[in-house]
């Protein structure tokens, strides 16, 4: 969790996928790859596997696959569980530059 805690402390948007891996990960997956692309360094796309790290999922109350977060400064911004395209995801971020 010490390592969670310096991912979402920088001064960029923070962008997390928590992800289960059995659904549609590939498409996911462009879809972030996607994000990233168009934010480069202005964000961080970061994903977390669900199952790998449940602990930190449980502590965040993560229930749906996926559920995506933005953080900034350490303080959450948004959160939304379900698919998101790419575009939706692009604007979210950039209202936190």
């Amino acid at each position: 969790m010490t390592k969670f805690g310096e991912l979402i402390s920088i001064e960029k948007p923070v962008l997390i996928d928590f992800y289960f891996d059995w659904e549609d990960a590939d498409n996911n997956l462009d879809t972030l790859r996607d994000v990233a692309a168009a934010l480069g360094d202005k964000a961080k796309v970061i994903k977390i596997d669900i199952k790998k790290n449940e602990a930190l999922a449980e502590a965040l109350r993560v229930k749906g696959n996926p559920t995506f977060m933005i953080y900034k400064n350490g303080e959450m911004k948004w959160r939304q569980t379900g698919e998101q395209d790419a575009n939706t995801l692009i604007g979210l971020v950039q209202q936190y530059f």
